[in-house]
C-alpha cells in the first residue's frame, strides 16, 4: 500500500513541511520545516535580509510565499544543496518529535508519496509522474531512525 499525504489536516499530515512541529537548527528555533527550508535559499546572498523575515512569518504559507518570490536572489548553489537542506530539516523534525516519529516508523516499508497536484519535484504531481523527493526523504529518514533505534524493518523481519 502507498501512503499519500499532502495537507496538514489530512491523514499523515505530520509528514508535511507545513505541520506545526518546530525544529532547532544552527542555534535557531524554526516554527516549521518550511520556514527553515525557505530561509536557507538566501544564505550569503544579497537578499539575506529576507532570512529573519521568513523566520518571523506567522504561518508556513507566508514563509513559503516569501521564499518563492522570483524577484529575490537565491544562493548560487541552491539547486545542488536543496535536497540535502530538506533532508537535514526533516530528519531533525522526526528526531525531535517522538509522537510523529512513531507515526513515521509505523508506516513500515510502505511507499510514502507527497500527493501535491502542482509539485513535480518534491511531490508526485497531478498525473503521479513527479519525482517525489519529499517522500523519498521521509523513507530515508524512516530507515535512518530505525537504524539509530536498532529497529528491524518489516522486510528484515520477513527474511528472519
Amino acid at each position: 500500500m502507498t501512503i499519500y499525504f499532502y495537507k496538514v489536516n489530512e491523514p499523515y499530515g505530520c509528514f508535511s513541511n507545513f505541520s506545526p512541529h518546530g525544529i532547532d537548527l544552527q542555534g535557531i528555533h524554526w516554527a516549521t520545516v518550511e520556514h527553515y527550508y525557505q530561509a536557507q535559499k538566501f544564505v550569503e546572498t544579497t537578499d539575506a535580509a529576507l532570512i529573519p523575515v521568513i523566520h518571523a512569518a506567522q504561518t508556513p504559507e507566508q514563509a513559503a510565499a516569501l521564499g518563492r518570490d522570483r524577484t529575490r536572489q537565491v544562493r548560487s548553489d541552491w539547486e545542488q544543496v536543496k535536497t540535502a537542506v530538506m533532508r537535514e530539516a526533516v530528519l531533525k523534525k522526526f528526531l525531535t518529535h517522538t509522537d510523529i516519529q512513531a507515526i513515521l516508523i509505523s508506516t513500515g516499508d510502505q511507499l510514502i508519496v507527497e500527493n501535491s497536484p502542482k509539485d513535480y519535484f518534491w511531490g508526485c504531481g497531478r498525473d503521479k509522474t513527479g519525482n517525489n523527493h519529499l517522500g523519498k526523504i521521509l523513507m530515508s529518514v524512516r530507515q535512518e531512525i530505525r537504524q539509530r533505534l536498532a529497529l528491524p524493518s518489516v522486510s528484515d523481519e520477513i527474511t528472519s
